[in-house]
């Protein structure tokens, strides 16, 4: 990753998503704009519907705009061929979901592995299945399903799992939604923690004015529009 000069991860240029059609249309962004810097901690806060998650998805490479153009490194991803494409998202991208999203019938000790066997090829070997959850202090339950842990524990896992790739840029949506505040704040305390060790940028969709209060930037969306942008 060039960090020297902190040329942009991640640009979206005038993003447009509208889905449906007629009465049916939704536009989920209309003319949204953002950059993501090497290191940047960044919260998009706004309502259930404002269109936080299709941002977190669009600069994900997830969801392909309507209008407008997403950049990875400069480069445009719609300039890219399918395997290209996969390529950035495999590599140079983690996810967090709401809800951890983890392969319910693998240990947590197993969905981080197969994250591992997926890393790119000049990844550090160190960062094994094990050392990454003792890193988030779950070497005791390698053994347990996710049915076995608790919300903040899949959490955890989870994030071990996005880390296994060693990602550029982390996308998290909600990752504190359905966790208790003391829980919260230490997944939040973790995630922050891991970002200005291995030095990714991290993106964190969020309704919660405390969760979005602790990054250095934030964006508020409204109707599909970043009506707010600040930094601290």
């Amino acid at each position: 990753m060039r960090t020297a000069v902190r040329e942009a991860i991640a640009v979206c240029r005038d993003i447009e998503v509208v889905y449906g059609r007629g009465e049916a249309e939704v536009r989920a962004l209309d003319g949204v704009s953002v950059e993501i810097r090497p290191r940047d901690s960044v919260a998009l806060l706004g309502r259930s519907g404002s269109g936080k998650t299709t941002l977190l998805h669009v600069l994900g490479g997830l969801v392909e705009p309507t209008e407008g153009t997403v950049e990875w490194h400069g480069r445009s991803l719609a300039s890219l061929d399918r395997a290209a494409r996969g390529a950035v998202r495999a590599h140079g991208i983690g996810y967090v979901f709401q809800g951890a999203n983890l392969l319910p019938h693998f240990t947590a000790f197993e969905n981080i592995a197969f994250a591992v066997q997926l890393a790119p090829a000049e990844a550090d070997p160190t960062l094994t299945a094990g050392a990454l959850l003792d890193m988030v202090g779950l070497a005791a339950k390698a053994d347990h399903l996710p049915m076995e842990l608790s919300g903040g524990e899949a959490q955890r896992v989870a994030i071990a799992r996005a880390l296994a790739q060693q990602p550029q840029l982390l996308l998290c949506d909600e990752p504190t939604g359905h966790l208790d505040a003391d829980t919260a704040e230490r997944v939040l305390d973790l995630t922050e923690a891991l970002r200005a060790a291995y030095g990714f940028a991290l993106v964190v969709a969020t309704h919660d004015v405390d969760v979005a209060a602790r990054f250095s930037r934030e964006l508020l969306l409204e109707d599909g529009r970043v009506v707010l942008e600040e930094g601290r």
